[in-house]
């Protein structure tokens, strides 16, 4: 099957022309000339222009996992696994009480990408409502062809609501491509935003081809979006059908065998094998469901230029901050190239890291309790222990640390690492490690990478067999995903939400938007009132103020709402309003006639109305 590079299309409504050597001009200069044709009629009346649309939102579910300051990093610091680990300067969300406000920067690389989440999924909104709305413009081959494109917008619409419902809750809702300005939005209740989706996805569903090129959007897709909506709408019979249709059905299987570029390396394992870039659209990786494609042959293409940047946000700032034993500065991020004295060059191995997205002690150390487990192999999971000293000049110095193992503490106990919340933690080697070929640091070059994988299917059916009371049926299907990692199986009375969740926390790292996953759960609880594992119960007219979100954050965490501060002096603070995020207040002042609802906990909650129980047509 072949790979297709999905290219953005970005329609211009306005342009503006710097001039900068001109003397003198014409009158004809001052006349208006058109800098667009853009229209429905002859943007979207072939199949090759609804096309493009659709490429546009492939592209744009790209942007959430690569690039300096990753979307996807918002959604890690935002729950149990990870922290914002810049300690250099203020800004990075850390005292989430303080900066995450309505009116803060919420879309800076440096700060957070909550903005980028609203926007981006707005954008890509209103390019699927492109396609819904002119569906029936071109002439189509075929009532199949037009289907499947109906159903492949479906699906870009109902991932973008079901995010935002999970980020924001109640938020406004568009489904037709709008022809003049709207200043008049309303909140709609997130339950009839998700019917909707249901509804759409339902359609999509009959409609999609069950194979299409990698980084489209195939039948499997649309019924793994459905399984998450369809439990979040309590509909739990509804997502083990979901789900069923492709781990029974869909001819997509666990990989459990050795394959691709480095099979025939036996330090490696097929948990490795799963992740390299060059294995995980191929056609024997019968496990990824929904890829975007980032290949090295791309890089020329604008959008696609500097590759995924994942090892520079995920690996410690380990060329820096650390001493020998001896008090030398030890570790360099040189290149030999540049430094012939350099005997190992370290961040080529690892990649030139600067600890922005930190894992907290329960996702680097607590969850990994089965020492087979090869997802937390040595080769697979790097330990600060498996780094050397490699700065050269320990050579001059006579350091007889010089190229030995790292260690945190001397022999007086005297801690070794300036800065241990940036520069000192473990990280999933496997997962981030993309060989990089283009930056002058080693940064992380171009992978294909996993938007949906079959791992995340099961462990969302066993998710629905747990809210239904059938624990055996949902212990074998999260035994599939542990035994394929090498572990021992758990029995039905291990299963709680908690257990899932750390089984999607040693699967998912920078797959899954876990921010996104424990609001749905918490949404869940509330709405069932189900006891939680920690024995407390929950319910919606108190969300924002007690939920099941904060709890587990508060139970996991090593930094939140305990005091720690980085070395910049800013403290990590956490509140249960986090659950949902702020809507940017440039949204609701823009929307002048009507009114957007702020969420609890933040400034405009006052002015809230009740939200509406039906989308406006």
């Amino acid at each position: 099957m072949k790979n297709r590079l999905s290219k953005p299309l970005y329609i211009v409504a306005s342009a503006a022309v710097a001039i900068a050597t001109i003397t003198g001009c014409k009158k004809e200069f001052l006349e208006p000339k058109p800098l667009s044709f853009y229209t429905p009629d002859n943007t979207l009346s072939t199949a090759a222009g609804m096309q493009d649309m659709l490429i546009s939102c492939e592209a744009s579910l790209r942007s959430e996992f690569f690039g300096d300051g990753s979307p996807i990093i918002s959604q890690l610091i935002f729950s149990d696994v990870a922290v914002e680990g810049t300690t250099d300067k203020s800004g990075p969300a850390q005292n989430m009480n303080l900066q995450i406000t309505p009116t803060a920067n919420l879309n800076s690389t440096d700060y957070n990408r909550i903005g980028w989440y609203w926007t981006e999924s707005y954008k890509a909104i209103k390019n699927a409502n492109a396609v819904v709305t002119y569906i029936d413009l071109p002439k189509w081959k075929s009532p199949d062809e037009r289907n499947a494109m109906l159903g492949t917008a479906y699906f870009h619409r109902a991932y973008r609501y079901y995010m935002l419902c999970h980020e924001f809750g109640d938020i406004p809702v568009t489904l037709s491509l709008l022809s003049t300005p709207k200043v008049d939005f309303a909140s709609v209740k997130r339950e009839v935003v998700l019917q909707e989706m249901k509804a759409e996805l339902d359609s999509a569903l009959a409609w999609v081809p069950a194979k299409t090129d990698r980084g489209s959007v195939n039948k499997a897709a649309v019924a793994h979006l459905l399984t998450k909506i369809d439990l979040s709408l309590g509909k739990f019979d509804d997502a083990i059908a979901a789900a069923s249709s492709v781990i029974d059905g869909g001819g997509y299987a666990l990989m459990t065998q050795r394959f691709g570029v480095d099979k025939d390396d036996a330090t490696r394992n097929v948990i490795w094998d799963l992740h390299r870039p060059l294995n995980k659209s191929r056609s024997e990786n019968t496990e990824g469901i929904l890829l975007v494609i980032d290949k090295e042959g791309y890089k020329n293409n604008g959008d696609f230029s500097g590759g995924g940047s994942t090892m520079r946000q995920n690996v410690p700032f380990e060329h820096s901050n650390i001493n020998t034993p001896a008090g030398n500065k030890g570790t360099t991020d040189a290149l030999k190239k540049n430094t012939p004295s350099l005997d190992y060059e370290q961040i080529t191995a690892v990649g030139r890291g600067i600890g922005r997205c930190r894992g907290s002690w329960y996702s680097t150390h607590m969850i990994w309790t089965d020492s087979n487990d090869l997802r937390h192999a040595k080769g697979n999971w790097m330990r600060m222990q498996d780094l050397v000293y490699n700065n050269p000049a320990l050579k001059t110095l006579n350091d007889p640390y010089y190229l030995k193992n790292l260690q945190l503490y001397n022999d007086s106990g005297k801690i070794l690492c300036i800065d241990t919340i940036r520069s000192w933690f473990d990280w999933p080697h496997y997962k981030v490690y993309v060989p990089d070929v283009e930056n002058a640091n080693p940064s992380g070059g171009h992978s294909d990478w996993y938007v949906f994988r079959l791992a995340e299917t099961y462990l969302l059916r066993a998710e629905a067999y747990f809210w239904k009371g059938q624990l055996q049926q949902a212990a074998d299907d999260i035994n599939k995903v542990r035994t394929r990692a090498g572990c021992a199986p758990i029995s039905a009375s291990d299963v709680n939400i908690g257990t899932i969740l750390d089984e999607r926390a040693r699967e998912l790292y920078w797959e899954e938007p876990r921010k996104v996953e424990l609001t749905r759960i918490s949404y869940i609880l509330a709405q069932t009132g189900k006891p939680a594992y920690n024995g407390k119960t929950y319910n919606m007219q108190n969300f924002s103020k007690s939920n099941f979100f904060y709890d587990r954050i508060m139970e996991k965490t090593d930094f939140y709402n305990k005091g720690v501060k980085t070395n910049h002096g800013d403290e990590y603070t956490m509140s249960p309003y986090h659950v949902l995020w702020p809507i940017p207040q440039a949204a609701i002042n823009a929307n002048v006639s009507g009114v957007i609802n702020q969420n609890e906990g933040y400034d405009g909650f006052e002015n809230n109305q009740p939200p509406l129980t039906t989308i406006p047509k």
